[in-house]
């Protein structure tokens, strides 16, 4: 096999992770390359940098891959059983190339397309400068600036804090919904421990064991039905809210909405930065950017030098230029579905050979997505041996099990919390309408991971050959939470 690997970055190694610093890292990382020598249970950005780049290099990801190019269109031909790719560089003139492949993988991830208010226009009006935090601006200082935050999920919880440190700054947020928060356990690791987990056998990996099943079992809050549980952890997390934040912020900040209905933010002190004399909430809906600064629906106009939209990105795929058998194109069949669907979110109907990593109903909202795509590329990888060893000449999931698997998904997450509010979770059409969750998965890691831990395969349809027999697959989780792991998948499953 000789990969290709296409990536639209100008030349620099880049991704979602490196831009996260609320996740457990020794939880968020390769089962495959643990890391003993994490400074914080929280890393910093420049030790996801660190992790990420030397994997990048070990495995020697630079020699297979085409950065600066952009994939523009893919297409199944069915009598070769190929796809042939279009690509595009962004030197050399923009100059286009047809590459044929037997396998398409499409590793896009799902928090890469920034998401901007629909209803807040007038940006091209503003005569100061305005970006997206997923595309900041470090060549401009926000010192002695008036600065406007509009948004206040997990992006904007994370940069206020930072940017309203140098009190020259002021720092306006313009918030529209509250959210759930809980603290942020953070503690350094202490020498004793790396030394411990770099030198005794499996050690490590327990205590990477013990944090998924400690994140694991949080599913349980996503669980509507749990009212006891819903309304225990709704307490322990307003208290936390009331104790943090300034009193006349307080009962505004409180949700009306179930904890997990929208992502639960570990809190990286953006609550108590709003103790701060440079930092003020408004909770005036946004109407406009015009000139001077921002024009609320209330007719005020608020003058500021500098938007900054912490309005975090669209979780729904990024919208794949891709046409399977019979030049059917894949926004047809999420159309004909009321929005994406997949079969564990990778595999697609009339895509033969086409995989995708954190499609459709993957994310959980407490675990690590790291894993699931783990599951993922395991599942995959055992597919599409066959192709590689020449026995088949490609691979398919049925229509029949795509849909089976999606009405399973949809019962399951109609009894869960993600039900009581709306969110970037969900699927909406142009007109507004609300369709389908499309985000997550109604069940603890483990559960995603027993469905797919081998391929079932008479649900798949394959070309040139004999379908593969039903085997016993290879297991990516580490035989020492083989019992933690089947345990709280059956748990998962009778719930």
């Amino acid at each position: 096999m000789n990969p290709t690997l296409a990536d639209l970055r100008k030349g620099e190694f880049s991704g979602w992770d490196l831009e996260r610093q609320y996740l457990s890292r020794h939880w968020y990382s390769l089962s495959t390359d643990l890391n003993p020598n994490w400074e914080r249970r929280y890393a910093s950005q420049q030790e996801l940098r660190s992790y990420w780049e030397n994997l990048w290099h070990k495995y020697n990801l630079p020699s297979y891959t085409r950065l600066g190019t952009s994939v523009l269109f893919s297409e199944w031909d069915e009598k070769n059983q190929r796809w042939v790719i279009t690509i595009q560089e962004e030197a050399n003139d923009g100059k286009r190339e047809t590459i044929e492949a037997e396998l398409l993988f499409f590793a896009v991830g799902a928090f890469t397309a920034p998401k901007y208010p629909k209803d807040v226009r007038g940006m091209d009006k503003f005569k100061g400068e305005w970006w997206h935090s997923s595309q900041w601006r470090h060549d401009v200082s926000l010192s002695g600036k008036k600065v406007g935050v509009i948004g206040n999920g997990c992006s904007a919880a994370q940069f206020v804090p930072e940017i309203s440190t140098d009190p020259t700054v002021e720092v306006i947020n313009f918030v529209r919904t509250p959210q759930w928060y809980i603290a942020k356990d953070d503690f350094a690791y202490p020498g004793w421990l790396k030394w411990i987990f770099a030198n005794v056998p499996l050690v490590m990996r327990w205590y990477r064991n013990w944090l998924m099943f400690r994140a694991d079992v949080v599913f349980v809050i996503f669980n509507k039905q749990n009212k006891r549980l819903v309304s225990y952890t709704r307490k322990v997390m307003e208290q936390y809210i009331r104790k943090t934040a300034p009193k006349e912020y307080a009962d505004k900040l409180i949700p009306s909405y179930m904890p997990g209905c929208r992502r639960i933010i570990i809190d990286p002190d953006y609550l108590s930065c709003l103790h701060r004399p440079n930092v003020t909430l408004r909770w005036d809906a946004v109407e406009s950017l015009i000139e001077e600064g921002i024009k609320l629906k209330s007719d005020e106009v608020v003058p500021l030098d500098i938007v900054i939209f912490g309005t975090g990105y669209s979780v729904e795929p990024i919208s794949l230029n891709v046409r399977g058998r019979g030049g059917k194109h894949i926004s047809e069949y999420f159309n004909s579905k009321q929005g994406p669907t997949a079969y564990l979110g990778s595999c697609y109907p009339g895509f033969p050979n086409m995989f995708t990593f954190l499609g459709p109903n993957v994310s959980g909202g407490h675990y690590s997505v790291i894993f699931c795509e783990e599951v993922q590329i395991n599942h995959s990888l055992q597919l599409i041996k066959p192709v590689l060893e020449g026995k088949i000449k490609s691979v398919e999931v049925t229509d029949e099990a795509t849909d089976s698997y999606n009405d399973w998904l949809q019962e399951r997450l109609s009894k869960s919390v993600w039900t009581d509010c709306d969110s970037y979770y969900y699927h909406y059409l142009r007109e507004g309408t609300k369709t389908k969750n499309v985000a997550s998965f109604p069940g603890p890691a483990t559960l995603f991971w027993w469905l797919g831990r081998r391929p079932s395969w008479e649900k798949f349809r394959v070309v040139g050959g004999e379908r593969p027999q039903q085997g016993i697959g290879k297991y990516i989780v580490h035989y020492s939470s083989a019992l933690v792991v089947l345990v709280l998948a059956y748990v998962a499953y009778r719930h």
